[in-house]
């Protein structure tokens, strides 16, 4: 599978996982809120650490200037998500969870959008699809 999809796909199934905890969060359910919060910080690290430790070095080698900024500024982005992280951990006073839940999640929104529309489609102007796809696999392979 094309690596561009793959990570689609992540972040589409942690987008799922975010409704869910707003409607928890609406319904101030908050052992669903916490169970869910454990599933979206699973999905993450995974995510996360493919694409540091596989995805963002095969884009630097692209040698195009503008991805290699997108990459650094992604790399920013999971810093201060993996930071929210390891503060949500430590929290026990409920209504700073939901709200520190809600500000990652909304990192991870604009994110995931910044590299859908603008990284990913210069990745694959760069790329061939047979590199795509074997980039594909590798993450694939490391989740």
């Amino acid at each position: 599978m094309d690596a561009t999809k793959l990570l689609t796909e992540d972040h589409n199934a942690v987008r799922g996982l975010f409704e869910q905890f707003r409607a928890a969060h609406e319904s101030g359910d908050s052992q669903r809120m916490k169970a869910t919060q454990r599933e979206i910080f699973s999905e993450l690290e995974t995510h996360t650490r493919i694409e540091e430790d596989i995805f963002y070095p095969t884009v630097r080698e692209v040698g195009d200037e503008d991805l290699q900024e997108v990459v650094a500024e992604g790399i920013q982005e999971h810093h201060v998500v993996k930071v929210l992280m390891r503060e949500i951990e430590d929290l026990s006073d409920e209504e700073i969870f939901a709200a520190k839940m809600m500000v990652l999640i909304e990192n991870v929104e604009h994110h995931a959008e910044e590299e859908e529309n603008e990284m990913f489609p210069s990745v694959r102007q760069h790329m061939s699809d047979d590199e795509l796809d074997e980039l594909g696999r590798r993450l694939d392979d490391a989740k």
